[in-house]
């Protein structure tokens, strides 16, 4: 039979039914299938183009950076910036409407600004 014995056989046809969980794999082989997952992503070509030449300015491979990227935007979800206080400026100075320009009329003040709009 072209050179396997039978019980080759059946371990071969064994582990076709059953898949290896990343454990049970040779240790050189470990790492390609328990820390990264490969994927198809549909990115803008000028975008694309963008990360590729910064890669290369920075020396480091495109998912490198892409890896970066996605982990900084999910720390900034996680870790969202505390809000505080924000103080509204006030205008304390003098006049007011101009006579005769209704408020109330968009156009009316589209017209008093004149050019300035």
């Amino acid at each position: 039979m072209g050179g396997f014995g039978e019980s080759e056989l059946q371990s071969s046809r064994d582990a076709r039914k059953v898949p290896l969980e990343p454990s049970q794999l040779p240790a050189e082989y470990r790492n390609l299938y328990d820390k990264c997952m490969k994927t198809t992503l549909n990115i803008n070509d000028q975008l694309l183009a963008d990360a590729k030449a910064l890669a290369a300015q920075q020396r480091t491979s495109l998912t490198r950076l892409i890896e970066e990227g996605l982990q900084l935007r999910l720390r900034a979800v996680s870790n969202p910036a505390p809000l505080g206080r924000v103080r509204l400026p006030v205008f304390k100075g003098r006049g007011g409407l101009v006579k005769g320009v209704n408020a109330l009329s968009n156009k009316a003040l589209l017209q008093a600004l004149g050019d300035d709009a």
